[in-house]
């Protein structure tokens, strides 16, 4: 397990300028809002285009949204475990690059201003990954877009939700007690955030006998 200074800087509301320039750390911080309905409006022009511009029936149209949406989920999970945790032996300059897209989230957890992605950097990510998929999907590359930064939107409301408001007494507490052993206790574990599926799939569920028993008593 790799020990990071989280431990000791949990409780620290906002976390300090990610860049010397004013403007650049400005860019780098949003309100958690911003995205969410940059990117369900974002969805709507997408499926909005399939519908007027191509002759995919509706019942494919909402498969594909839905195959895209999963496709995120996969996405959120494989970014964390292996962009955003460097490996082993990893380059001191990965380890610098990857503390600034998210090291600095696990020291200070409940800054509100970096639970999501700049929106211009993701609307830049968003329109590069419809080019490639495009290339690969042709006409279904919308409706799979569609669902794709759906799945973006809804896996920010859970990361925002789950660090600021207290757990919920039903079954969406899992998602709370997930992502609390993630960030204080194993940070190799338990890498999806909005849905457990493939942590299940790549067997990154929690080690120690301690993180075992909490993900078990949610279930009861």
């Amino acid at each position: 397990m790799t020990t990071r200074t989280q431990k000791f800087k949990s409780n620290a509301e906002q976390a300090p300028p990610m860049f010397e320039n004013k403007l650049l750390n400005r860019l780098s911080q949003t309100h958690i809002a911003t995205p969410i309905v940059i990117f369900f409006v974002y969805a709507t022009g997408l499926l909005w285009y399939t519908e007027v511009k191509t002759d995919i029936p509706t019942l494919i149209v909402v498969l594909v949204f839905l195959v895209g949406t999963l496709g995120f989920t996969f996405m959120e999970y494989a970014v964390h475990r292996w962009v955003y945790h460097p490996p082993h032996g990893a380059s001191e300059a990965y380890r610098q690059a990857t503390y600034k897209l998210h090291g600095m989230h696990h020291d200070y957890p409940k800054d509100k201003r970096r639970l999501a992605m700049p929106p211009l950097v993701a609307i830049a990510l968003a329109t590069s990954l419809l080019f490639v998929f495009e290339l690969v999907l042709g006409q279904y590359a919308f409706s799979y877009l569609a669902g794709f930064v759906v799945g973006y939107a809804l896996y920010l409301m859970v990361h925002y939700t789950v660090h600021i408001y207290a757990p919920p007494r039903n079954f969406l507490r899992a998602l709370w007690v997930n992502h609390s052993i993630h960030h204080y206790s194993e940070d190799e574990v338990l890498f999806g955030v909005s849905q457990p599926l493939w942590d299940y799939v790549f067997g990154t569920l929690p080690r120690s006998a301690r993180d075992k028993q909490m993900a078990r008593e949610i279930h009861r």
